[in-house]
């Protein structure tokens, strides 16, 4: 194994200049001895992460949609899947958004005053591209702390309103609205405020308010 893993390094090493730091997928689940991921860290095309013989990785892939149950073995991070050596690895396609990136706080402001010129404008109408999470209990990612408003702006509907503090944030900076018990409604237009920033996104009309794989209901604020 030590061979297979030195030689995984040096083509990973050759392909350094080439690999960006930009995530490829985020740790969903971590079970047992696993060194290189704990869960809830984003990983990129390259990284190595070591399981032992009973351990469980799950890999939600941001732009392919796999999610992957690795069970053992080396695992070798790639860009849309994993490559996996003396381990057994179970993949899925689930709902994502695989065109979501993330926003810079000038295009989400953007996109938030073309949602509202749309919507008084034509109430049938909305903008041609929105963010779709696929679960209707969000899990929001944001560093910034302070108060995080939702609203739904195609209807009328009580909004959410969460201090995001950090004795409530996995890993200081995940919420899961799923775990507090909250839920948006499936097929709404929704509006996040938090301090200066605004994103607008859609819920699935699918969606449920289970705690569905992260990939696919993952909402990054940052």
């Amino acid at each position: 194994m030590r061979s297979l893993i030195g030689a995984v390094i040096g083509v990973v090493c050759l392909a350094a200049p080439a690999i960006a730091e930009t995530p490829a997928a985020i740790v969903e689940d971590v079970q047992g001895k696993i060194d290189g991921a704990e869960f809830m860290d984003y990983v990129a095309p390259g990284k190595i992460i070591k399981l032992g013989p009973n351990a469980t990785l799950v890999l939600g892939y941001l732009k392919s949609c796999w999610r992957e149950t690795i069970t053992g073995g080396v695992v070798l991070v790639g860009a849309e899947q994993s490559s996996v050596q003396f381990g057994d690895v179970q993949r899925i396609k689930v709902p994502c958004d695989a065109n979501a990136v993330q926003l810079s706080e000038r295009e989400a402001d953007h996109s938030a005053a073309t949602t509202f010129r749309t919507m008084r404008s034509d109430q049938k109408g909305a903008p041609s591209r929105l963010t779709t999470i696929y679960g209707a209990s969000p899990l929001v990612e944001s560093k910034v702390g302070g108060t995080l408003a939702i609203e739904r702006i195609d209807a009328k509907e009580a909004p959410l309103s969460v201090p995001l503090n950090n004795d409530i944030l996995v890993r200081g900076k995940f919420y899961d609205l799923a775990k507090a018990g909250k839920a948006l409604t499936p097929g709404g237009t929704y509006l996040a405020v938090l301090g200066a920033r605004r994103f607008t996104f859609q819920v699935d009309a699918r969606a449920t308010s289970s705690p569905t794989p992260i990939v696919g209901r993952l909402l990054r604020l940052d």
